[in-house]
Formats: C-alpha cells, sequence, structure tokens
C-alpha cells in the first residue's frame, strides 16, 4: 500500500474506489479530454469499457485488448496511449497477422545490414520506434509459434537483438496486444504459447460487438458523420424506419461495417434522408420485422387464418357473406414477430429484448409464456 491516498468516485459505474498516490500523481498530468471523442457509446457495456481505460491508462501494466474484426480495438489501444504518461512519445502499431513470418522478426526487432539478402542498409524495428511510447501487437493470436518465443523473451528481459546482430538493446515500451482469437482455445489446440498468453493477459479488455450494444448505432452514425465533415461531405442522414433497421442488423463487420455504409449512404443522397427502401437489402431484411406491415387484403371471415392461443379459444365465426379482417389474430401474429425478432437481434437475453421491444421485462415473460415462445 502507498504512503497517501485519496477517495475518489467513478460515476460511469456508482462505485467508491480506492484512488493511491502516485496512480492521483499520474492522473493529474494528464489533461482534460473528451473520452467519447475516440469511443462512442453511451450502453453499459461502453461505459465499463471507458472505466477500465482510465484505470489502467496510467500505468505500464500490458493490456490484451480482446473482440472481433472491426470492432475498433486499435481505437482502444490508443485511447490508452493518449491518456497515459507516455502521451508526448510515439505509438507504433503491427499487424502481426499481416506480415510473413519470416519478416516479422525484421519488422518487430530491426536488423543490420548485410543480415540477408536485400538487407543493404541497417534498420530499425518497430521496437525501436517506439522506444518510450506504446507498442500495439495487433492480431497476436496470428503469431508463429516461433515467433512467440523470441517476444516472450523480449518481454521477460525487456531488450532484444537486431536480426544479424550482437549487441543487446535495452527497450522502454508499453505492450498493449490486440486480438480477434480465442487464445485459451488457441493453447489448447497447440496454436500459442501458454506462458506467452499470461505474460501479455495482465489486464484484459474486452471490446463488445456492435450487435450487443445495438443503443449506440445513432451515436455512431453522428460520429461518423462528424468526421465525414471534416472531409468536406454532407452526412447521411436517415429515416425513423432506416434507423430502426440498422438498429437490429446483427453488424459482423461492427463498427468499420457501419462506418463503410453511412459514408456509401452520404454519397448516393448527400443531406436527403436515407428511407428504409433506399438501404441494402440485407439491412433493410433486418428491419422488416421492426415496421408493421400492410393491412392484408379483406377475405371472407370462413377463410381468415387463426393466429395466436387467445383467437384459437374464441368462437368460430359463422360465414355472414361479409368481408372481415380478423385484427385480434392479425395484431397477434405481428407481436408474435416482433418478439422473435428482437430475441434473435439480442440472443435470448429476456431483459434486452424488452429493452428493444420497449416494455418492462416481466411483460415480456407474460407475452413469451403465452404465445409458447
Amino acid at each position: 500500500m502507498y504512503d497517501t491516498g485519496v477517495a475518489a468516485r467513478d460515476e460511469s459505474v456508482g462505485e467508491r474506489v480506492t484512488v493511491e498516490g502516485p496512480w492521483l500523481a499520474a492522473r493529474k498530468e494528464l489533461p482534460a479530454r473528451d473520452d467519447s471523442r475516440h469511443m462512442v457509446g453511451e450502453s453499459p457495456t461502453m461505459r465499463r469499457l471507458h472505466s477500465l481505460v482510465r484505470r489502467v491508462a496510467p500505468f505500464d501494466s500490458t493490456v490484451l485488448v480482446t473482440g472481433e474484426s472491426g470492432a475498433g480495438k486499435e481505437l482502444v489501444a490508443r485511447l490508452i496511449h493518449e491518456c497515459s504518461p507516455r502521451r508526448g512519445r510515439p505509438f507504433v502499431a503491427i499487424n502481426c497477422g499481416a506480415i510473413p513470418a519470416d519478416l516479422l522478426e525484421s519488422e518487430l526487432f530491426g536488423h543490420e545490414k548485410g543480415a540477408f539478402t536485400g538487407a543493404i542498409a541497417a534498420r530499425k524495428g518497430r521496437f525501436e520506434m517506439a522506444e518510450g511510447g506504446t507498442l500495439l501487437l495487433d492480431e497476436i493470436g496470428d503469431m508463429g509459434f516461433a515467433m512467440q518465443v523470441k517476444l516472450l523473451r523480449v518481454l521477460q528481459e525487456r531488450c532484444f537483438e537486431r536480426v544479424g546482430g550482437t549487441r543487446s538493446i535495452p527497450c522502454d515500451v508499453r505492450i498493449i496486444a490486440a486480438t480477434h482469437c480465442d487464445l485459451e482455445q488457441a493453447i489448447a489446440d497447440g496454436k500459442f504459447r501458454e506462458d506467452l498468453y499470461y505474460r501479455l493477459n495482465v489486464f484484459p479488455v474486452r471490446l463488445p460487438p456492435l450487435r450487443e450494444r445495438p443503443g449506440d448505432v445513432p451515436l455512431l452514425i453522428g460520429e461518423i458523420n462528424r468526421r465525414l465533415g471534416a472531409r468536406g461531405m454532407h452526412g447521411a442522414q436517415f429515416s425513423a424506419d432506416a434507423l430502426r433497421a440498422l438498429s437490429a442488423y446483427p453488424w459482423p463487420g461492427n463498427v468499420r461495417e457501419l462506418s463503410n455504409l453511412v459514408e456509401r449512404m452520404a454519397i448516393l443522397y448527400g443531406g436527403q434522408p436515407v428511407t428504409l427502401d433506399e438501404l441494402p437489402q440485407k439491412y433493410r431484411t433486418s428491419g422488416r420485422a421492426a415496421v408493421p406491415a400492410p393491412l392484408p387484403t379483406p377475405v371472407p371471415a370462413a377463410t381468415v387464418p387463426v393466429r395466436g392461443p387467445e383467437a384459437a379459444a374464441s368462437p368460430a365465426a359463422e360465414p355472414t357473406g361479409e368481408t372481415v379482417i380478423d385484427l385480434h389474430g392479425y395484431l397477434a401474429g405481428i407481436e408474435q414477430d416482433l418478439i422473435r425478432h428482437a430475441m434473435d437481434a439480442t440472443g435470448g437475453v429476456v431483459a434486452q429484448a424488452a429493452r428493444q421491444l420497449g416494455i418492462r421485462r416481466t411483460t415480456l415473460v407474460e407475452k413469451l409464456r403465452r404465445y409458447g415462445m
């Protein structure tokens, strides 16, 4: 325990935390900044993420950022760097999965002149480039097994040698690793070293996929439009139906996919509102259940389909020759479709589905029971 410390309240999580002396001193050195400008989101998962970033940023602890491709892992790493005492030093990123295994060692540690064919001059690696700052090892799960051994040695000894060199070079860098892989499963499959995993997993940070925070979609669209405006483009505006459809879409490409769509719609429609029918087909399909369908053409009562257990229990309508609509059964069918879509979009989590539908959780539970869903 440090000699001095004060108590502070973390408003984002509503809990009391102990802030120790050196930690507080580091925080006082940091400039006030709007984190939302970098990581947009007001959902509970994003609030927790903001809290984790603020807690770990002042320290040099190794951070392991996990999340799906396109979710913004590099953005999280940059924010940690910018909120740390190393913010005035370089932030260097390298994608370990995009560089061939035989070149990755040179990219990380550099090489001496004549170390291999084509090495006509000595060259610094990413560790030297990031000296005093932060090095992001992106997609660390795709790194080859042999390279993992060399990286582990550097993390343990905090020094390295250039390819073809004999001089040991000390390094002072903060390591942030990121991956979309399940590293524990990779360890079980013999593809990732367990000792390296525990070296990297000092402070784990999980970045939630966009489908787990649909309420952040409008906020993200606003931020993307702001960036488009900085490039001299008109932002994309969406109708209420289109926005509901985008919020219901599962976003396999995460924020990157959303950014690409917004820019495409901005180019096609400029400042004109984009309607549901103007969205690409796959986005329209996800929102159809959220938009009430037109009423069907009236048919003779004797042939009207009955939907829902309540309708089935009601007395059968006698044919009168008039054209009628079974409104009760029709509305029950729409309600079942909406509930089914919300449950699918939230992975079957009743509380989240209830929020998406705008009803109480207990109400949704009762409807699920009533419809046998």
